[in-house]
């Protein structure tokens, strides 16, 4: 049995002629998964009783299974997900003013080792396949409906939770032309699909050619001792060539780039740090997102001050940079990436 999410539009027609059926039967079926969000066949019925059957005995529809959900006292939501091999993931619903915005992960897990992440302290297990991220927006509008609210509330996705999205660049892809499909897909308005990567070059380059999604850069250091430090990605792919690959990344006139600075104490968040974070993003059509590191155990990395924030915040706004201290959401939940994976591996364990 292969999950169904797994087909894009095209292999599903070649499926279904190859089979004797039709192949705009495709263009059907993918309504029901991603307008209706049909989790089996039979309540598929405008299609046939005998294709119905035929397909039933091919696919399955992934219907993620949830171990955990929290609610914050900010009403944002953590989903643990169980995988059908038994891996766990998260994701993350944010309640905006008047939409909302779920934090999708792309691997279990995660190879890329940054020193400020959680997730990296599990490992990197694999890959998701393009229908297990796509599931788990299906999974998450599935529940809206549930509470009897509008599905389409959900309409940002960013692919920020655990795993690096260009790592497993053909499945995120494959799940960001379902997501943006505004015919038969998901419907998501590729304005409001942000991918986040820690620096892979070649994987920038290649997402502007292919979409117009928004790009978010981890940046988190303005010199390459630090940044490797912190980011042993940075030893492979440099800040000279992540942001000449920011510079000459394909996108539209307006956008601008979202670069992530999580500020550590005494690591990276002085007023000589924010003044040389000026002079390496002024070149570019950067926005910056200042985010306050959230302490977790087993890291020796600390918070900055409150103020120290402030003052690091400022000097940009003095520059004239576009810069935001982005607010932590779910603090009370474990809704830091891969806390709650990591108290579901060792259920012992404290994470909060």
């Amino acid at each position: 049995m292969e999950n169904l999410l797994n087909y894009t539009r095209e292999d599903l027609s070649r499926w279904l002629e190859e089979n004797g059926v039709r192949p705009f039967r495709a263009k059907q079926v993918f309504k029901w998964l991603y307008l209706k969000l049909a989790h089996d066949f039979d309540q598929m019925t405008d299609l046939g009783k005998d294709l119905r059957a035929l397909m039933a005995g091919h696919f399955y529809i992934d219907c993620l299974t949830l171990a955990d959900r929290q609610v914050s006292a900010d009403t944002t939501e953590k989903y643990l997900f169980c995988l059908s091999d038994g891996a766990h993931i998260e994701s993350v619903l944010i309640p905006e003013k008047d939409h909302f915005t779920l934090c999708v992960s792309s691997q279990v897990g995660c190879a890329m080792n940054c020193r400020f992440c959680l997730t990296a302290k599990g490992g990197w297990v694999r890959n998701l396949s393009a229908g297990e991220i796509i599931a788990q927006v299906r999974t998450v509008r599935t529940f809206l409906a549930q509470r009897h609210m509008d599905p389409q509330k959900l309409s940002n996705v960013v692919f920020m939770g655990m795993g690096e999205p260009l790592a497993n660049y053909d499945n995120v892809i494959q799940a960001i032309d379902v997501i943006t499909d505004t015919d038969f897909g998901l419907k998501f308005s590729p304005r409001r699909v942000t991918v986040s990567t820690c620096g892979l070059v070649p994987g920038i380059l290649d997402l502007g050619e292919v979409c117009s999604v928004n790009l978010a850069v981890s940046l988190n250091a303005t010199d390459d001792h630090t940044r490797s430090w912190l980011m042993p990605v940075n030893r492979t792919y440099p800040l000279a060539q992540l942001l000449d690959a920011c510079k000459n990344v394909t996108m539209k006139p307006r956008n601008k780039i979202t670069f992530e600075y999580i500020l550590i104490k005494e690591v990276n968040d002085t007023p000589a740090h924010a003044r040389a974070l000026v002079r390496l993003l002024t070149p570019l059509r950067a926005k910056i997102n200042l985010i306050a590191f959230n302490p977790h155990p087993g890291s020796d990395l600390k918070a900055p001050d409150p103020d120290t924030v402030k003052r690091f915040l400022q000097i940009l706004l003095d520059k004239n940079m576009t810069a935001i201290v982005r607010k932590s959401k779910g603090a009370d939940i474990l809704a830091a990436c891969g806390q709650l994976r990591a108290r579901q591996m060792e259920p012992g364990i404290e994470t909060g």
